[in-house]
């Protein structure tokens, strides 16, 4: 007689079914990289943003000093752990699968990345060692990308996957065409670099707001429990109120003050170089839109760590990383975030874990013994 087991989806890749060793190493550096990003490459460019004021008020400079020190500490610990967390990614990757499929290709980038970064610390890299690089880790996320999308087929997943793929190859495109241009010596204009530069940033930011509708549900009004629908009701009134408000503040602020409206889009155009320089935005678009994919991309981060879901991680790692990867390890932690990404998937199983081919009307009582007679 034969019976089929009913099968049931299971989320495989969280944090708890790693090893130790994986496990605690991916939260040191989702850790250490924010830290990293507000110490060194946010707060630091707003002490060198404060150099007038520095002149009245004398712990400015000292203060912004200590904390540029401790973020520079910070970027070198980030390094050694991303180092850590993709040579275990690489070697659970050849456990779990081997050496076929896209393994190929990634195991061999993510190395040469690795080998590339060590020499780049002994020998500086020129033009053409710059464009290599980057072209090594575009190939890299390119496969971890082509996985992702065949493991998952729900629309949400695939377009933000797309939108960041094609966001983050906007920045790769732009600065190995920019360098490989350098190196030949010509005074030719590379083609498309502003166009893929300024379309790479758009696309990161639409990514940021899609995170939201791959992982971040859960907001709905059609919901019947009542907890979640008076959260659903708080954050889509939060984040309705909030878009409208930044999208009209500066035509408000200029028809009631005209003078306040100028200093505070001083100000914008302040944080808008400071995260320009920390993370390569430029803000030509809408500032609202910006805060939007902040909102979206925060929200969906939390709770996706509250789950204990490797995408979570992966998400955190993406975008903290930022659109402009002006340094190696910040795209040894696209690398690592993308990775991670792939890792975390649904996987069928059956609900029953024997096998119920064949299985007789009345099972026969085992041997007290255990062996053959």
């Amino acid at each position: 007689m034969t019976a089929t087991n009913p099968t049931i989806d299971r989320i495989t890749g969280k944090i708890g079914d790693q090893s130790l060793l994986f496990q605690y190493t991916i939260k040191l550096v989702l850790i250490v990289s924010f830290s990293e990003l507000i110490l060194y490459r946010l707060v630091s460019r707003l002490g060198m943003h404060l150099s007038k004021l520095a002149q009245t008020h004398e712990w400015i400079i000292p203060t912004f000093t200590a904390l540029t020190e401790v973020g520079q500490w910070l970027l070198n610990v980030v390094a050694i752990l991303l180092f850590l967390a993709l040579a275990v990614g690489v070697i659970n990757r050849m456990a779990g699968r081997g050496f076929v499929g896209s393994n190929r290709i990634v195991i061999p980038c993510v190395v040469l990345l690795l080998l590339l970064t060590v020499g780049f610390l002994l020998v500086p890299p020129a033009f053409l060692g710059s464009a290599i690089y980057n072209a090594v880790a575009l190939v890299a996320l390119i496969c971890l990308m082509v996985e992702y999308l065949s493991t998952h087929t729900e629309w949400s997943h695939r377009a933000m996957g797309v939108t960041y793929l094609l966001g983050i190859g906007g920045w790769l495109y732009y600065q190995i065409v920019s360098t490989t241009y350098s190196f030949i010596g010509t005074v030719a204009a590379p083609p498309f670099v502003y166009e893929a530069h300024r379309g790479g940033e758009a696309l990161m930011v639409l990514s940021s707001i899609l995170v939201f509708w791959a992982y971040g549900r859960g907001v709905s009004f059609r919901t019947r429990n009542q907890r979640q629908r008076r959260r659903a009701i708080w954050f889509w009134a939060t984040a309705v109120s909030f878009f409208t408000i930044m999208l009209f503040l500066d035509f408000l602020l200029n028809r009631y003050d005209p003078a306040l409206a100028g200093n505070i889009r001083k100000a914008a155009d302040g944080i808008g170089w400071i995260f320009q320089f920390g993370m390569g935005y430029t803000f030509f678009l809408p500032f609202a839109l910006y805060m939007t994919g902040l909102l979206c991309w925060s929200y969906t981060v939390i709770k996706l760590l509250t789950m204990g879901r490797l995408a979570g991680y992966g998400i955190g790692l993406m975008f903290i990383a930022g659109y402009a990867l002006l340094y190696s390890n910040l795209t040894l932690m696209v690398v690592l975030g993308v990775m991670l990404l792939t890792m975390d998937r649904y996987r069928r199983d059956a609900t029953d874990q024997a096998p119920a081919t064949n299985a007789p009307m009345m099972s026969t009582p085992d041997s007290l013994v255990g062996g053959h007679i």
